[in-house]
């Protein structure tokens, strides 16, 4: 029997396809090579630029009821949006923990947008590739083959998913149906001082509260105190809490240190707490040697959680957690619903649903970019990248050290330089340089805290960042700093 085929499209139903396919396909290209022509030439355009009130007024209009041209919006796009973003593609942007995207990275991302998937579950090739991915997290790492992992938004959101597994493990079943109350346990957490904020809001988010979270000191290196927080798990205990988790950092965010994973791994075990790593942007110095033995210990951690879209330079977003008891992570997030039914067979089939290990049904396809730039440049040119990032940063260091109007503030152990301006009302100065840098489109450095006083940061992510860059960096600072410095002396 012949299976009968759909009908033609009625023309008066509405399709949200174009009329004219080949005039679409045209547009297309236009659009790919706009995008193709502005990553060419990075290095001609500013690094920032700020926007004016005209600019800011074509984002105020009402709610579009008409169609409109593919290409006007493309216009609109090309004249409002792309000279005003952010750029952290720029090899001058140094601000933030941002990686700087790839040409490939993108190309995979128009790629995903035709495919539409939806990876939360069921049997379909994306489904497939996030596998893979967890396969080859699995053994950069050296976790177990029972360990389980996940795509998700960021290293915030991965925190958060590791944090609930283990408040899981430390309250049983229970914790899903009967909540925190029901163990009548107070938890207690661990981190350092220099630990991301996001730990804070994970603690609160997980119903423990972010008092529950105690920032332990840092050392000279900037990496959480040992015996500190020895001292600070025993008295807890004595006041009737129940310490279950130590978060070790790998590569904290003001200035890249690394804590000794190894003893906090041993420290862990012993007070058996679980031990997990907030490895951001650090995580992936496994791919180079010249980090990789900084790591040791990483391999021993209970959950991990990393950013493929920082060093690894793939397009936001594109964070992941690694969980070393796979059956222990599905059974902190699996539910059932007749609508979400596994079978044998068909469509609904398929052993692994992603949507069983995190918060979320409806997921992009996050995995199709971060398996591009895997299979296309390898594990050892992305090494050597980020090698390249950490001797870029040492030359920043360099410069500075050696020029008596600047100081270091703070170790750069990997790629992040904190320095300032010497002068009088430091801070006030050094914020206002800032500004004047990034206002300027040379480089676009951002601000922090080492020791309560305010630094000029410098993160060296971008694998387009080239020692002028940072030169350029050097001399705006210099040059603003002057000039600041020189309005305010006395005649």
């Amino acid at each position: 029997m012949t299976e009968r085929r759909p009908a033609a499209p009625d023309p008066a139903e509405t399709d949200l396809d174009p009329a004219d396919w080949p005039a679409l396909r045209a547009q297309g290209h236009r659009m790919l090579d706009d995008m193709l022509d502005h990553l060419q030439g990075i290095r001609e355009q500013p690094v920032w630029r700020p926007m004016s009130e005209e600019v800011r007024a074509a984002f105020r209009r009402e709610v579009p009821t008409r169609p409109s041209e593919l290409a006007e919006v493309h216009r609109e796009f090309l004249q409002h949006v792309l000279p005003y973003a952010v750029d952290n593609v720029h090899p001058g942007f140094m601000g933030w923990v941002h990686g700087g995207g790839t040409v490939v990275g993108m190309l995979a991302e128009m790629l995903a947008g035709g495919l539409n998937a939806n990876c939360g579950g069921r049997d379909h090739a994306p489904i497939e590739v996030e596998r893979q991915i967890v396969a080859w997290t699995r053994r950069l790492f050296g976790f177990p083959e029972e360990a389980t992992g996940l795509f998700v938004t960021g290293t915030s959101m991965a925190n958060v998913v590791a944090l609930l597994v283990a408040r899981r493990a430390a309250l049983g079943a229970a914790v899903r149906e009967a909540g925190l109350a029901a163990s009548g346990k107070r938890l207690t957490a661990y981190t350092s001082a220099a630990a991301h904020g996001c730990l804070p809001r994970a603690m609160d988010y997980a119903g423990l509260g972010s008092d529950a979270l105690r920032r332990v000191p840092v050392d000279g290196r900037h990496r959480i105190d040992l015996d500190a927080l020895r001292r600070a798990v025993a008295a807890d205990r004595a006041a009737g809490a129940t310490p279950f988790l130590v978060i070790g950092t790998a590569g904290t965010v003001d200035i890249g240190a690394i804590d000794d994973l190894a003893a906090l791994a041993d420290l862990a075990a012993a007070e058996r707490l679980w031990f997990h790593v907030d490895g951001a942007f650090g995580a992936l110095g496994v791919l180079t040697s010249e980090i990789a033995p900084r790591l040791s210990g990483i391999e021993r951690a209970q959950s991990l959680a990393l950013d493929f879209h920082k060093w690894a330079q793939v397009p936001y977003d594109a964070g992941f957690v690694l969980v070393r008891d796979g059956a222990l992570h599905r059974d902190t997030f699996a539910t059932s619903a007749e609508y979400l039914r596994r079978e044998a067979r068909g469509l609904a089939g398929g052993t692994f649903w992603p949507n069983d290990f995190g918060p979320d049904l409806s997921r992009g396809f996050r995995a199709l970019k971060t398996w591009f730039t895997l299979r296309v440049y390898g594990t050892e040119q992305l090494g050597a990248m980020i090698a390249q990032t950490c001797r870029v940063a040492r030359h920043l260091a360099a410069r500075v050290a050696a020029e008596p109007r600047l100081e270091l503030l703070a170790p750069a152990p990997l790629n992040i330089v904190c320095f300032r301006y010497r002068g009088a009302d430091a801070d006030a100065l050094n914020a206002a340089i800032v500004a004047d840098v990034q206002e300027s489109g040379v480089a676009a450095p951002s601000t922090t805290r080492i020791d309560g006083a305010l630094a000029i940061r410098a993160a060296i992510f971008n694998h387009r960042t080239r020692e002028r860059d940072v030169d350029a960096l050097v001399d705006a600072v210099l040059r603003h700093g002057d000039r600041r410095v020189g309005a305010n002396s006395p005649a």
